[in-house]
């Protein structure tokens, strides 16, 4: 979901480190360090053009209304001791492990706190509404840890959403420069090392950022300067980049919006929109950032709401199978944890209850789904236990979003059962 525009700091961009370098060249990034921002053009080619994406198979009036169950971990890659977790785990545990939920409050005193004591949220997202400078920022945190510091939880993620100046949840804080306006990938890198610095220690353990989506060139513009370039294979450096300096602090970062907002007919905030292109075009541009993401071994992505041509464009990303099963796992060979766009936003409640999308977005192959609103999270969770229990949602499904979410949590060092 698109933050809210924010005054961006005046604070200046100190040069780049020599370790940063060492994190763009490693990543073979270099050769695009010159390219500017939304309207740039990468001077040299990162990377030979992306093989087209196969159109996904048509699906059966039953296969949409009833996904096939899960099965894409392979259980051979799981260690056994995150198996033997997840099926110790009560269902009702199991299911709180898929929500990635806001709050309304700015200090220890939130009532969000007592709530959060007894549901094992899978993540919690702090936002600006709950920013009241960095300080308490860190009091906020320690009191969400504390909050579900108990046996009955596993260790939530606390994520921020930060992509860089004017749209990032605490503007005062790294990255202080929208994407677009970065002088080059060096830049970027050493703005997400600083950012990942700073947030992790004032108690974060990961980012709602970058955004990976391809600027329009050309037309109706829903990102401006939040996007890093128009050029694909430009904004592929800069993604890269930016997922390996968090990944070097071990923080997670998970690039928006997926397959690409860039070329959509409007704000998914405001709105139903559709990214008209099919799925040959797809691929050549804005699933092009979204692969570099994975080759450079990210550990989520947020999946966003435009609708596209598998589906007549008429369903958002968030809640196809076609999007987030066959294109994403399976084309992509995603294996880490897709995240919804805030199913707040226009998009999703312009056609669908809020806990309906839940439901919806699980079965579709969504391992957790963001709601910030704080009345809207618990209706969501209830409808989602429902969904478990009646089977709507198949136990294998279940399982295997929260194999995904605890084997990342691990990954960052996160305390779990």
């Amino acid at each position: 979901m698109t933050p809210r525009v924010l005054r961006r700091s005046s604070a200046g961009r100190r040069p780049a480190a020599t370790a940063l370098v060492a994190i763009a060249l490693a990543a073979g990034l270099s050769a695009c360090d010159s390219g500017g921002g939304g309207s740039g053009k990468a001077k040299a080619p990162v990377t030979p053009p992306p093989p087209a994406v196969r159109a996904a198979p048509p699906r059966s009036f039953l296969e949409k209304l009833i996904p096939p169950p899960g099965g894409i971990l392979p259980a051979a890659r799981v260690p056994g001791q995150i198996r033997r977790l997840v099926a110790a785990l009560p269902v009702d545990r199991k299911v709180a492990q898929l929500l990635l939920v806001g709050f309304d409050g700015r200090d220890a005193s939130a009532p969000f706190l007592s709530t959060l004591r007894g549901i094992d949220v899978g993540g919690v997202v702090v936002e600006q509404r709950n920013y009241n400078g960095a300080a308490a920022l860190g009091s906020l945190t320690g009191a969400i840890r504390s909050a579900t510091a108990g046996r009955s939880h596993e260790a939530p993620l606390i994520l921020a959403p930060q992509e860089g100046g004017q749209f990032s949840a605490f503007p005062d804080l790294p990255p202080q420069t929208a994407a677009g306006d970065l002088s080059g990938v060096l830049a970027a890198a050493a703005d997400a090392a600083r950012a990942a610095r700073t947030l992790k220690r004032l108690g974060f353990n990961g980012v709602l950022a970058p955004d990976a989506d391809v600027g329009a060139s050309s037309g109706t513009d829903p990102l401006g300067p939040r996007a890093y370039s128009d050029d694909p294979r430009q904004v592929s450096a800069y993604v890269a980049a930016v997922v390996a300096a968090y990944r070097s602090a071990r923080m997670l970062s998970a690039p928006l919006h997926f397959p690409g907002i860039g070329a959509a007919t409007g704000s998914t905030d405001d709105g139903p929109a559709e990214v008209g292109l099919d799925m040959r075009a797809l691929g050549r541009r804005d699933l092009v950032p979204f692969r570099a993401a994975v080759q450079a071994g990210v550990p989520a992505i947020v999946v966003g709401h435009a609708g596209y041509a598998p589906d007549s464009f008429v369903v958002p990303g968030s809640l196809s199978h076609a999007i987030e099963t066959n294109l994403l796992r399976f084309e992509l060979g995603f294996r880490g944890v897709a995240i919804t766009d805030d199913l707040e936003a226009g998009a999703i409640v312009a056609g669908n209850a809020i806990p309906t999308a839940a439901v919806q977005a699980v079965r579709a192959g969504a391992d957790m789904v963001r709601i910030s609103g704080p009345a809207d999270w618990p209706t969501a969770y209830r409808a989602l236990l429902a969904a478990v229990r009646t089977k709507q949602i198949p136990v294998a499904r279940l399982n295997d979003a929260v194999t995904r979410i605890i084997t990342v949590k691990r990954e960052l060092g996160l305390r779990t059962r």
